[in-house]
């Protein structure tokens, strides 16, 4: 099947020679076609250009061809979100009712509220159940422009419920048109019974868990919560290099709330992305520069909880790449809205548009490991993209944030919604 999608008011996010990801000054360029057309064949981007240029399509190599007229619309690369923990069993607004009478995220957790609270209502899910959950919740992100997304496990904090989840996630990647990518969290809290034990439970992460995680191959990716109260430096190393053995590239929760050291330790270990970093300074930034470790910031969670925002203004300056995701779960940013994290960018991190929009494609794709295949319109990329509704400019994108502006969903070159 082709597809062919004509009279674009704008195409976004183009290139003739794709990139990785951008970085520093570059992050302010943005590439864009007027007036233009780009065709489908397969799942791939076979070209694209100005409507002038347009070539005679037809069906004579026998291939069915559908066609869509996008007067006054424009079309951008799907979104790509590079954080999220959106398989989850039930939400914690309660919590939230907490937050607001002033308890922090840290007195919430000490009394087994936050992650151990979705933990223990993971634990007694079924996969259908959380299956059942789940199918909205991509459903939702799908409609609203988000093509790719990574998944986390770490609410099962044990070996069978970590198992559980990511076999979900594997089963949710046949019931999606979205590209699914998982990463294996066992270190994302210290169950309440190993309160006083945390040494074991790395123990238990290390010698059993990250072994059968491997054995089934249900990651390629290994995060840990590197933070005060949760995972130390020194856990995390255990637990990375352990991770590491199996074929597991790093990922990390890193200084959300205190200068924690997982960015340093991140690019220590050529993490693929370091996130939340809230708690960012000069010696994460220099530490940073020249490293192939994505620095990704979730928006939605500074936003949920009232924490400070990263200098991101500063990281660009000093010529640092940045990725956004949402991360979407219940404790923390219950939300997957990636248009809603991308006018985020722009109204509390200073980013101007164009920037912002790299974040949330092309870096962020580089974040979950897919910036090969997905984040720009290029030939012989996954032809992942949404068509907007009738918007004058790509600026409006970040600026129009309480409604949603796409209108047409695209993804493996078909249409999904």
């Amino acid at each position: 099947m082709a597809l062919l999608i004509k009279n674009i008011r704008e195409l976004v996010q183009v290139e003739k020679k794709p990139r990785l990801k951008v970085e520093g000054s570059g992050m302010a360029k943005l590439n864009t076609i007027r007036d233009a057309w780009v065709y489908i064949e397969g799942d791939r981007i076979s070209d694209f250009g100005k409507m002038k240029d347009i070539p005679e399509y037809g069906n004579s190599m026998g291939m069915k061809m559908n066609v869509l007229d996008a007067a006054d619309r424009m079309v951008f690369p799907s979104f790509c979100d590079s954080h999220t923990h959106l398989v989850y069993a039930g939400n914690r607004e309660i919590e939230y009712i907490d937050k607001i009478r002033g308890l922090s995220y840290e007195e919430i957790a000490a009394r087994g509220g936050g992650i151990l609270n979705s933990a223990r209502r993971l634990q007694k899910a079924s996969e259908e159940e959380l299956i059942e959950n789940a199918l909205p919740r991509l459903r939702e992100i799908m409609i609203l422009g988000t093509g790719a997304v990574e998944i986390k496990s770490g609410y099962g904090l044990s070996t069978a419920d970590e198992l559980k989840m990511l076999k979900v996630i594997r089963r949710l990647q046949d019931l999606t048109p979205l590209k699914l990518v998982p990463t294996f969290l066992g270190a994302h809290a210290v169950p309440l019974e190993y309160k006083g034990r945390q040494t074991e439970f790395v123990d238990l992460v290390i010698n059993e868990m990250i072994p059968q995680v491997a054995v089934e191959e249900l990651s390629d990716y290994i995060d840990v919560f590197c933070e005060r109260g949760f995972f130390t430096v020194e856990d995390t190393e255990r637990i990375l290099t352990a991770g590491m053995k199996y074929g597991m590239r790093p990922k990390i929760h890193a200084n959300e709330m205190y200068f924690s050291g997982g960015v340093q330790l991140g690019v220590k270990y050529n993490a693929l992305s370091v996130d939340h970093l809230e708690c960012t300074g000069d010696a994460e930034i220099e530490c940073l520069l020249g490293s192939e470790t994505m620095p990704t910031v979730l928006p939605g969670a500074a936003f949920f909880l009232g924490l400070g925002y990263a200098p991101v203004r500063k990281m660009i300056d000093a010529g640092l790449p940045v990725a956004m995701a949402s991360d979407f779960n219940p404790g923390s940013s219950p939300s997957g809205n990636m248009q809603f994290v991308l006018s985020m960018a722009c109204i509390k991190y200073r980013m101007l548009p164009e920037e912002a929009i790299n974040a949330v494609t092309i870096n962020s794709a580089y974040a979950m490991g897919l910036s090969e295949e997905y984040g720009s319109i290029a030939v012989g990329k996954k032809a992942n993209l949404f068509i907007t509704k009738p918007i004058p400019s790509y600026e409006f994108m970040p600026y129009a944030y309480g409604s949603n502006k796409v209108e047409t969903v695209i993804l493996n070159g078909e249409v999904a919604r």
